[in-house]
């Protein structure tokens, strides 16, 4: 092995993504860093569901299913149809969604307690 295969990455590099793609990026984090939030994304990839299906399914208050609800709308996360009075939501970008979703049940399976213990974002922040 020579001194250039030792200097070279194991990857090759990716390219750097611009500061509005990364602001993006953190933006939909935020959006996903509330467990409430996950357990709607989540139980919407079953199917589409009213807001008091979500909160008998959940344990919920009405009002927390709905503002979590409008932050995913807004996010465009989920969709919303009308059904008689009452509103059926939806993933917008079901096989993303639920691929992002898989892809973070992984890195947790790899991190293993690292994530959970981490001093600035874990439990006991």
């Amino acid at each position: 092995m020579t001194q250039a295969d030792t200097d070279r990455p194991a990857f090759p590099e990716a390219p750097r993504p611009d500061a509005a793609a990364l602001e993006a990026a953190s933006c939909l984090f935020r959006g996903l860093a509330e467990p409430a939030r996950l357990a709607i994304l989540r139980h919407l990839a079953l199917g589409e569901h009213r807001v008091v299906d979500l909160t008998r399914h959940l344990g919920l208050a009405q009002s927390t299913v709905s503002q979590h609800l409008a932050c995913l709308r807004d996010c465009g996360l989920v969709t919303s149809r009308a059904q008689g009075r009452a509103s059926v939501y939806s993933i917008a970008h079901t096989d993303a969604v639920v691929d992002l979703l898989a892809a973070a049940e992984r890195l947790l399976e790899l991190t293993g307690d690292a994530v959970v213990l981490c001093p600035t974002f874990g439990v006991g922040r």
